[in-house]
């Protein structure tokens, strides 16, 4: 395979040699392979960028398929960075080194991960990543694709990078100064989204990146643009100027490495099946396991004396966890578990209550385990 498949770009008035010389030196992160993380990633790499890295440490679960097409019935169960990276090398083997982070951002790892990249490509799902991948960026002066979608509508804008104006870019502490007060923005677990959706959405992400690191055409840094699928809709929104720096960003790469973006954004602690796994055999601490699965979801033990209660029902059975100084609790794909992570948390906010990463659709998840 040649480079040939690039020719009708190279053809755009504007965009040249030049362009796609320029796309074939760019280093992207990408933080999720999901809905919107999947198709940024086709486009990018059918675009001819030169560098790509893939942050996920989710595994492909039956309701992805609909909206990551990146995915098929085949990958389900397996990581989505990992399964991303293959199929992007299969299709393009031509000149695309692709590196895979199968792990969720960290404030101890995110900044050392994301520095090597000209640029971020933001697909993930929840306030505390995104609020930390924005801080990231405004510390190592990295531009931003930003991305969300909900039910039927979406926005997309580029942050951190020359607005035209002469101006610092905005920020996303400038469109959002506070994180959301958990649970009152549903999200796509509980309202739905339509499957097309992310693809526009994330499609327009890619764009902003290539016309950025390309110098191709006009970018949405200083712009919002919004766009609603029932109704066909597209419109853009001027941002004003960023303001002053944020209290909220950290001042130092030590103080970001230090900040619990999870407390901040009232996210739920997580752990992974390593870090649950050795809590469980330290025995240093009375310690509860809790498995949310429904009985038609796998239902053999997967941690044996686990107590089984559905999410409807952990309200009601607190007096359960009363003498466990850790919690530790999973599920299937590791969402209900966050859930309930919460709102225990708000019940017994002394104790050390954790969400199990991935729940038993992880790779790591074991087989069976004995905590007698």
């Amino acid at each position: 395979m040649t480079a040939d498949r690039f020719d009708r770009q190279r053809a755009l008035p504007g965009f040249g040699a030049e362009g796609q010389f320029r796309l074939a030196a760019a280093k992207i992160l990408v933080v999720g392979a999901g809905g919107l993380g999947c198709p940024a990633l086709r486009y990018l790499a059918a675009a001819g960028v030169g560098r790509l890295g893939i942050v996920d440490g989710d595994v492909v679960a039956p309701s992805n398929l609909h909206r990551q097409v990146l995915f098929g019935v085949p990958d389900i169960g397996f990581s989505k960075a990992e399964r991303a990276a293959t199929a992007l090398q299969r299709d393009y083997p031509d000149g695309l080194h692709i590196d895979v982070y199968p792990h969720y951002l960290t404030s101890e790892q995110a900044l050392d991960t994301i520095r090597p990249y000209d640029a971020v490509l933001d697909g993930s799902d929840n306030f505390a990543t995104r609020y930390m991948v924005n801080d990231a960026c405004v510390l190592l002066n990295k531009p931003l694709a930003l991305g969300a979608v909900y039910q039927h509508e979406g926005h997309v804008t580029l942050l951190n990078a020359p607005d035209g104006r002469g101006e610092r870019g905005v920020n996303y502490r400038d469109l959002y100064p506070k994180p959301p007060g958990q649970g009152t923005i549903p999200n796509c677990h509980e309202t739905g989204v339509l499957g097309i959706l992310p693809g526009v959405i994330g499609t327009l992400q890619a764009a902003e990146l290539i016309k950025l690191l390309s110098g191709y055409g006009e970018t949405l840094s200083g712009k919002l643009l919004y766009y609603n699928a029932l109704n066909n809709r597209f419109w853009t929104l001027a941002l004003p100027a960023a303001g002053v720096k944020h209290r909220d960003i950290p001042v130092s790469e030590e103080a970001f490495r230090k900040t619990d973006y999870a407390m901040q954004c009232g996210a739920s602690p997580q752990i992974t099946w390593k870090e649950a796994m050795e809590i469980l055999s330290n025995r240093q601490a009375t310690t509860c396991a809790v498995d949310l699965r429904e009985m038609h979801e796998y239902p053999d033990d997967v941690l044996m004396d686990s107590l089984r209660i559905s999410l409807e029902d952990i309200d009601r059975d607190t007096h359960r966890f009363k003498d466990a100084e850790v919690v530790l609790i999973f599920c299937q794909n590791g969402y209900r578990s966050q859930v309930a992570t919460i709102l225990l948390g708000r019940v017994f906010p002394g104790k050390s209550i954790y969400s199990i990463e991935g729940g038993t659709g992880h790779p790591d998840a074991p087989t069976q385990f004995s905590q007698s």
